[in-house]
């Protein structure tokens, strides 16, 4: 029989919050066995690293210039030939999402026979003035009616008063540690592993919103960091260090000086989210032992992108820097039914779309020829790394800070497209991105074969990125792509 796959998704953890991965904080037992038994992949990104884009290319295994999602727009359709879910129900798995999708429509399945739905707080579904969303977010949100029945009619997921993007603001859950979201997704998930078709392998895709804002953990998970005095975020030589408008003071702020006092318990509550998280995903594990299909499951645990959580005085995603854009990437294989060199760790720099092949090639199905991704199971074995990718391409639309960016997991090259602006990184020596080395004599020549890397990339795209085979700044730059909005 094929074997089961579980792919674990969460949204907005950065990749060292593992205490596998030594950060001197975070606690993550469950995470760290699922890495011991199997692959920890120590580069891994989101080449764009926002919610829509990254999950476009999770689903698809494209990357985002062909999914057309260079940047976060919401209400555009997915309407995708080949989806991750539906070529394994075509494959004969019983398939099933818990949590969220953040597609359009809301309630596009996506290949999946059946989808449990929590996206979080969903403007254009909130937003009653919004006449062009066809469906209230009492229509939508599977996970606010059943908290509406446990807790009351008039429960919402807004009386915490957090805002869904407050990076910067934190209070514990206000409810029973039961109704919380992430509690209620892996609820879910194991009466999944009850109704599932035991005739079938299965794929369930764990959906959850945390650790992505409010940063609302249980007491308990809370009580954990409240007393710690954190160390002051890192901070570039090239940062903006000055906010003469007090930005920082903005609850869902991108940028400026967060007050420490603030910012220590934003800290606190998300990695109390991110413990909760781990626990409650060890809930699950012990359901999988329970109903013995733990040695038979191929699980992936991984982030749709990370959070810079006041890296450079910037804060939630977007931008290209390490906090924002590299993520965890876990391919766990309990019972060893893949052969992977377990308990090991990997440094070929990985992206979102590779993991639809690694998925369909664990499950022996036929990779579509649309799949621009690759199955890392031969770097889990110690082969294919002679003819591995040598860097990946990341951009984002981003108004005037909309960029590009070439890495190798070893060194990075930005260019920021509306101002010119270029940085280069020496992540070897320098993983924080402290200092920007592009007028650095030493970096030119790797500089130079980056910047051609980037040339190579944008040559014909619609943006006019490239005229006379030089990079081109201040064209204009949208989220989609024309294809996808044909």
């Amino acid at each position: 029989m094929k074997p089961n796959i579980l792919l674990i998704m969460v949204d907005q953890m950065r990749a060292d919050c593992l205490s596998i991965m030594n950060h001197p904080v975070v606690d993550t037992p469950n995470l760290d066995q699922l890495a011991r038994q199997g692959v920890l992949f120590r580069n891994a990104y989101a080449a764009t690293p926002s919610c829509i884009p990254a999950r476009a290319s999770v689903m698809t295994g494209m990357s985002q210039v062909s999914t057309g999602r260079v940047g976060y727009e919401d209400q555009v359709p997915w309407d995708y030939e080949h989806t991750l879910p539906q070529e394994l129900a075509r494959a004969g798995y019983h398939t099933q999402c818990v949590g969220k999708m953040h597609v359009y429509p809301t309630r596009n399945l996506c290949g999946f026979h059946n989808v449990v739905l929590h996206d979080g707080y969903m403007h254009y579904n909130r937003f009653r003035f919004n006449t062009a969303s066809n469906a209230s977010f009492d229509q939508t949100d599977d996970y606010v009616q059943w908290l509406r029945e446990k807790a009351g009619s008039d429960t919402d997921i807004t009386d915490i008063g957090l805002d869904c993007n407050a990076s910067t603001v934190a209070r514990p859950w206000q409810l029973a540690e039961s109704l919380h979201p992430t509690n209620w997704a892996v609820t879910q998930s194991i009466d999944f592993l009850r109704r599932r078709d035991p005739r079938k392998p299965f794929f369930l895709k764990m959906s959850f919103v945390r650790p992505h804002p409010p940063f609302d953990p249980p007491q308990v998970y809370f009580d954990m960091y409240k007393d710690i005095s954190f160390a002051a975020p890192k901070s570039g030589d090239w940062a903006e260090t000055e906010d003469p408008d007090r930005e920082g003071l903005n609850p869902v702020t991108a940028k400026g000086n967060v007050p420490k006092h603030r910012l220590d318990r934003a800290l606190a509550a998300y990695y109390g989210l991110i413990t909760h998280l781990d626990h409650q995903l060890g809930r699950f594990l012990i359901a999988m032992q329970e109903y013995g299909v733990y040695d038979n499951t191929v699980i992936l645990f991984v982030s749709d992108h990370g959070e810079l959580l006041g890296d450079h005085h910037l804060y939630r995603k977007s931008l290209p820097y390490e906090g924002s854009a590299k993520i965890p990437f876990i391919l766990s294989d309990p019972g060893n039914i893949l052969h992977v060199q377990q308990n090991s760790q990997s440094e070929r720099v990985v992206e979102l779309r590779d993991i639809m092949p690694t998925l369909l090639d664990a499950a022996h199905v036929p990779i579509p020829d649309t799949v621009e991704g690759r199955s890392v199971l031969g770097l889990c074995r110690h082969e294919d790394g002679d003819t591995w990718r040598s860097y990946l391409h990341g951009e984002h639309a981003f108004g005037e800070r909309s960029y590009q960016y070439i890495t190798d997991g070893y060194e990075k090259y930005i260019w920021f497209s509306q101002t010119g602006e270029e940085q280069f990184f020496d992540l070897q020596a320098d993983p924080s991105e402290l200092h920007n080395l592009i007028e650095d004599d030493r970096f030119q020549a790797r500089i130079a074969l980056r910047r051609k890397q980037l040339i190579t990339e944008l040559t014909g795209r619609e943006e006019g990125y490239v005229q006379n085979g030089k990079l081109t700044l201040g064209r204009t730059v949208n989220p989609t792509l024309r294809h996808q909005r044909q």
